[in-house]
């Protein structure tokens, strides 16, 4: 790898909502970005790698913040019945190719990966976003993560293809809740109301008491991390918020009341519209039964007016895809859907600078900003001018770069 790799006459978008930056200058040393400036560069070694961007934009690695990289099959209802854990591992892992691919740098799971994934990523062993896992989810009896249908009997069974845990009650979610901590999540996920891919449930289900959620949010908060919270309904949100909760995921049939309760509260709101807009479009075609198709059609109906409401209200919109199976390849959807509420740009810094405060991790990535880490793409064209470049990512991504390290490069140079 060069000492420097300089990329000259950019397009600037850095993550931030600033207006674009012509003509660009951005040094990256080593993983970090060094400088980042307009006009020329000062005086640089003979070593220097000088990559010409003129005619397009950088900008920074994308995140996903809601993923199931484990969800290879479109009808997770039946997954765990069809495909054995090795079978899942390697389609995980070639998910995983995809979604960097796309220029999504860093992504957080929310159920069904694990350290073991995380840890192939880490060693350099696949290409692969950046993850963040959550382990299992936890769900109550008969909530949104028990995939049992209604004639099963006896415990969920819980293998390497769960994407949940069933708990009941305060010490069983405390004692879900270590458990997935000491398999290394990041971050802990909990099923708060019904949902549209589990077979007993409806969408506007409340689940879990704000006892059980207060458990959970004391557990994560112990090792250092934080709650995320499947919620549609006000009622779920609500309890998610009374016990602590940082990240609500989905949210389609938030109210004006529960939303200015969210910005008062500091809490995120996580938009997954790609995943019910697809779903509607090909669902049926992947098997997805009628009655869950209803529920996506329910969802759908308002996921964009939930946005509205959330913007309205001030609380911070970061991006999920949530796409399961096939759909997977097309997370940069999320991206034109929430254009058509946010603008362009506040699409792009959903997706960049606000996903990387809710993870954490504003302090290295998000924003093209010296010191960062240099997660960094290179778009031909203009997003801004129309955002579904990027869902033509293998033509539109000219470059990709996670932490220094070029994964694609078509600029020459």
């Amino acid at each position: 790898m060069p000492s420097l790799i300089v990329l000259r006459h950019a397009l600037l978008i850095d993550g931030t909502g600033r207006e674009p930056l012509p003509d660009a200058t951005v040094v990256v040393e080593g993983r970090r970005i060094k400088e980042v400036g307009a006009g020329a560069p000062g005086v640089l070694p003979a070593t220097a790698q000088v990559l010409d961007v003129r005619g397009h934009a950088l900008l920074p690695g994308l995140i996903d913040a809601h993923v199931h990289v484990c969800a290879v099959d479109a009808n997770l209802m039946e997954q765990h019945r069809r495909y054995p854990a090795s079978l899942v591992t390697v389609k995980a892992v070639q998910v995983l190719a995809e979604t960097l691919a796309q220029g999504f740098t860093t992504v957080r799971d929310a159920g069904g990966a694990d350290w073991g994934l995380q840890q192939a990523q880490v060693q350099g062993l696949i290409a692969a976003p950046r993850l963040l896992i959550s382990g299992r989810a936890l769900s109550q009896t008969g909530g949104h993560g028990d995939m049992r249908c209604r004639t099963e009997r006896g415990p969920l069974q819980v293998d390497s293809c769960s994407f949940g845990v069933v708990c009941d009650g305060v010490d069983e979610v405390r004692r879900a809740a270590r458990e997935q901590l000491r398999q290394g999540a990041n971050q802990l996920k909990v099923m708060a109301s019904g949902g549209a891919m589990s077979p007993t449930d409806e969408l506007h289900h409340t689940q879990f008491g704000v006892e059980e959620l207060q458990a959970a949010v004391a557990e994560a908060r112990a090792a250092g991390t934080y709650v995320m919270a499947h919620a549609y309904t006000p009622a779920s949100i609500a309890n998610c918020l009374a016990a602590g909760v940082r990240s609500i995921e989905h949210g389609n049939f938030l109210d004006a009341a529960t939303a200015q309760a969210m910005r008062q509260a500091g809490a995120f709101l996580v938009p997954t519209l790609a995943t019910y807009e697809l779903l509607a479009r090909h669902g049926k075609d992947y098997g997805v039964p009628e009655a869950n198709l209803r529920k996506i059609r329910e969802a759908l109906a308002t996921g964009q007016e939930a946005v509205r409401l959330a913007a309205a209200a001030g609380v911070r919109i970061a991006s999920g895809s949530d796409l399961l199976g096939p759909m997977q390849s097309q997370r940069a959807v999320e991206l034109e859907l929430k254009a058509e509420v946010l603008t362009p740009m506040g699409a792009l810094v959903a997706t960049t600078r606000t996903n990387a405060e809710l993870l954490g991790l504003d302090h290295e990535l998000g924003t093209v900003e010296a010191g960062k880490l240099a997660d960094l793409l290179v778009v031909r064209g203009n997003p801004l001018e129309d955002i579904r470049v990027l869902q033509a990512y293998r033509e539109s991504l000219l470059l990709i770069m996670q932490e220094g390290r070029l994964y694609k490069n078509t600029l020459g140079g």
